[in-house]
């Protein structure tokens, strides 16, 4: 149950805008959306809050290295991170604060955390969280103090403990004087972890819902931000969903290892609704492996659902909106209901969307009418939820973005669909072939039927 009846408040860890965003990046931002799109279904209120981490050492570095001022740099990223959420349909968030616009109150915990006797003063403005003071630590991972892995001797500094962490930075050596700011303790930065735990409380307060992120946060980052929370007297998140990797060659996706794969540059040969399809409807703890096996196998699916919606709407017109987004939890199929009550079981949930395009399908063919439209209202609201509904933005402003092409085409294909029809007649088979793969080579797929050959546009990528 939500601490607030009737209402969830969710914080998730967003980007840290040190460069362009990658495929790996879209899992957590995608995962959640499917979350809070099935609560608000679920009749509750939402508010999630997505941080931007605009101030770290990576984004110091690489602006240096470009010549380029830190928050230009920051800026930047951030927003072709907000535009590739955008293109794969990820909701905006309620709230989405920059770390740099919350030093005050970073400072203020930083003061309570010491007044408390859990955190203390290093050499110059360095202030460091005081892991043997907290005996919960470790317990958001399992793990015992004495079996963390510790730094070297060296690395070590004027820390008490190895293990100790950073709550404010003294600058380094040739960073921007613009990325330090005054504090009680000195001229200085935030660190990575005192950022979260500010933000979360500054937006929902002591205590809230879910902590959201990947699961490659979970330590240090996460682990940190219970200690210094809680030892602030913050009861902090109830509870904690950590989704798994994107994996290409079952290596995890990431800058270090070479193998990202930047949206921009997908987005040009993958359609986004595709990206979106192989991203979010694998559990969010199960990983996803990257590769054109996958996409193949995510396109196939989706022209198989958005083909029954596009035949349906044919032929019984199209639910209006307000239907599909209203539709009761109690009116949807009760194994949809029941997969996405069980911990977003939503390769599960899938399987009663396709039952119910099979029996669209079925009924399409029967001439039953009021099945058709049933079934369209089922499938686009279960859609809905996963963010993938045909019809409903982004994808049908995508779908219709070429009207005056799509006009065109209507009165083009059917041209070279008679004349193929015409090769099949007289058995000529090598110019039936040839028209059809000419227009297969076009993006426009062939179905072949008792009642003629009826055709629709592929995702093709860059569409």
């Amino acid at each position: 149950m939500p601490l607030v009846p009737g209402r969830v408040s969710i914080y998730l860890c967003g980007a840290t805008v040190q460069g362009a965003p990658h495929v790996g990046h879209l899992r957590s931002g995608i995962a959640f959306d499917v979350l809070a799109r099935w609560l608000r279904r679920r009749g509750l209120e939402v508010t999630l809050v997505r941080n931007v981490t605009d101030i770290d050492d990576k984004i110091l570095t690489k602006s240096t290295e470009a010549g380029v001022p830190w928050w230009a740099w920051a800026y930047r990223f951030e927003q072709e991170f907000t535009a590739a959420y955008d293109a794969v349909g990820v909701g905006r968030p309620t709230y989405e604060p920059r770390a740099t616009g919350h030093v005050t109150e970073m400072v203020a915990l930083v003061d309570r955390l010491v007044e408390r006797g859990h955190a203390y003063r290093g050499e110059g403005a360095n202030v460091y969280f005081d892991v043997r003071s907290f005996p919960e630590y470790g317990g958001l991972t399992r793990q015992l103090l004495e079996n963390m892995s510790t730094l070297d001797e060296e690395e070590a500094g004027d820390k008490r403990d190895p293990r100790d962490f950073a709550l404010w930075k003294t600058p380094k050596d040739g960073e921007p004087a613009s990325a330090a700011w005054d504090t009680p303790y000195g001229r200085g930065r935030p660190g990575w972890h005192l950022e979260c735990s500010a933000m979360a409380h500054r937006y929902l307060g002591e205590s809230f819902d879910i902590h959201g992120g990947g699961i490659d946060l979970r330590f240090p980052h996460h682990e940190n931000e219970v200690a210094q929370s809680r030892a602030a007297g913050y009861g902090f998140a109830q509870h904690w969903m950590h989704n798994a990797w994107v994996t290409v060659g079952g290596e995890k996706m990431s800058k270090s290892l070479g193998n990202s794969l930047v949206v921009s540059a997908v987005l040009e040969r993958v359609p986004a609704v595709v990206l979106r399809f192989a991203l979010g409807t694998v559990h969010y703890r199960s990983t996803v492996e990257f590769s054109e096996d996958s996409l193949a196998e995510a396109t196939s699916t989706w022209e198989r659902l958005s083909g029954f919606v596009t035949r349906a709407v044919e032929r019984v017109g199209q639910v209006p909106a307000e239907e599909v987004t209203g539709r009761p939890i109690s009116a949807l199929p009760p194994a949809f209901v029941a997969a996405m009550d069980d911990d977003l079981n939503v390769s599960a949930a899938l399987a009663a969307v396709h039952e119910q395009v099979r029996t669209g399908n079925n009924a399409l063919t029967a001439g039953e009418d009021s099945v058709v439209w049933q079934a369209q209202l089922q499938v686009r609201s279960m859609l809905d939820v996963l963010g993938l509904d045909p019809l409903a933005a982004p994808w049908a402003t995508a779908a219709g973005a070429d009207d005056a092409a799509r006009e065109a085409l209507d009165v083009l294909v059917p041209v070279v669909l008679a004349e193929r029809a015409d090769a099949r007649r007289t058995k000529d088979w090598a110019r039936a072939d040839a028209l059809r793969d000419q227009l297969q080579a076009a993006g426009i797929i062939i179905e072949d039927s008792p009642d003629g050959a009826r055709w629709q546009l592929g995702t093709r990528g860059g569409r």
